[in-house]
């Protein structure tokens, strides 16, 4: 056992030097040999932590940083499972406590990963624009399906509007026609803003999505219901 400890330090070794040349893939190939030789050695499993925040921030997501990764978090994540992830690592990776190599970059990633997703505004914006992006790239033939709520992909509605915007989604199908003649539209849904009960019809992909109501400016969960009457 002893010869594998004196291996494993020799490959922790090689892993804060490429830490310290910022190759943290290469650092986390070494850090996970020292790990496998010597499961027990001394501060590889913190340095495993802050490698995995560094590699997560080097990935792009639309060509926009992966905040949720930096986090090891899915989008859907709500506010409390970001706050207990976030406290999880800024416990694991605070430089008073994690002398890893690098620790302190790691942490305030970390740091700037929660200062975005715990504000519900920014957070939005960044959902709406990584998620812009990629239903451009899922249905690159259909640019008037635009996802940036609500009015580029679909129509919004309320009792006193409901006749006006019935006109402008024909309208707009009859444009649809035109220009989609070959293409299936994506399925939607129609949700209700909790506020100011306006109506609006969104592609399912933002099905159970904190979305912004563009009518009153607050955020509200776009729950599946029923259409408007006479809508189609």
């Amino acid at each position: 056992m002893e010869c594998n400890k004196d291996e494993a330090l020799r490959a922790k070794e090689i892993a804060e030097r490429k830490v310290r040349e910022k190759d943290y893939t290469g650092a986390k190939k070494f850090a996970l040999k020292a790990q496998n030789l010597y499961p027990g050695l001394d501060g590889v499993a913190q340095m495993l932590t802050t490698l995995d925040v560094y590699i997560s921030a080097e990935n792009k997501v639309s060509g926009e940083a992966d905040w949720y990764g930096v986090l090891g978090l899915n989008p859907s994540a709500d506010d409390e499972l970001v706050r207990k992830q976030y406290r999880k690592l800024a416990l694991i990776l605070h430089p008073d406590k994690n002398k890893s190599v690098g620790a302190d970059g790691a942490f305030k990633l970390v740091s700037e990963a929660w200062g975005l997703l715990s504000d519900r505004s920014k957070r939005l914006a960044y959902n709406q624009k990584i998620n812009f992006r990629g239903t451009q790239q899922k249905f690159p033939v259909q640019s008037g399906l635009s996802s940036v709520p609500p009015r580029a992909n679909g129509s919004h509605s309320s009792s006193s509007n409901l006749a006006s915007n019935v006109r402008t989604r024909n309208s707009h199908s009859q444009v649809g026609q035109t220009s989609f003649a070959s293409n299936k539209k994506p399925a939607t849904f129609w949700t209700v803003c909790n506020r100011c009960k306006t109506q609006y019809e969104y592609l399912r992909i933002y099905l159970n999505q904190t979305l912004l109501c563009p009518n009153c400016h607050e955020a509200f969960l776009a729950l599946e219901k029923a259409p408007p009457p006479n809508v189609y």
